[in-house]
């Protein structure tokens, strides 16, 4: 099965988290709280981390979930990202069949909902960091899973090529 990245909507993610986008109005704030409440046994951890870029096509044969938290995801600094989802089937697996890759910018953060397969990190154009921010504290707190490979592919008339040392690969 071949993913095609499109471009990130926060309606069309909205079944699997939210988009973080920053405040368009001088002193807006927009809150996101609610989505790591507190929760007897666990705590929240912060930290951050850097990401390899990815080259297009790219196989993708793992998918992680987290049912006891959300997980934030906040460029610190990024180019762009792909953020792969799916829906649970009713027997808990991922339902590979409706997976959905989104193209994210930079400046645009990422809470997948508790408990929503997803895949890891993925970079474009060169490496990047990332902060995140979730619950921890329980012993299943990362599932991961093998799946059979999907291709992650370029968006038509798109160039997902990545640049290293200022040169295009």
């Amino acid at each position: 099965m071949i993913l095609t990245p499109i471009p990130a909507d926060a309606a069309a993610f909205a079944r699997f988290g939210t988009l973080v986008e920053k405040p368009e109005v001088a002193g807006e704030r927009r809150m996101f709280s609610e989505w790591l409440p507190a929760q007897d046994g666990l705590a929240l951890q912060f930290h951050l981390n850097h990401v390899a870029p990815t080259r297009l096509p790219s196989p993708l044969s793992q998918v992680e979930r987290h049912p006891h938290s959300a997980q934030v995801f906040l460029p610190v600094d990024v180019s762009r990202y792909l953020v792969v989802v799916m829906p649970r089937m009713a027997d808990g697996a991922p339902d590979l069949l409706h997976a959905v890759c989104f193209e994210v910018p930079g400046s645009v953060g990422v809470i997948y909902r508790r408990d929503v397969w997803h895949a890891g990190m993925m970079v474009l154009d060169r490496p990047g960091s990332f902060a995140v921010l979730m619950s921890r504290g329980a012993q299943d707190d990362d599932v991961f899973l093998p799946i059979p490979p999907l291709t992650l592919s370029a968006r038509s008339g798109h160039d997902l090529r990545i640049t290293r040392n200022g040169h295009t690969a």
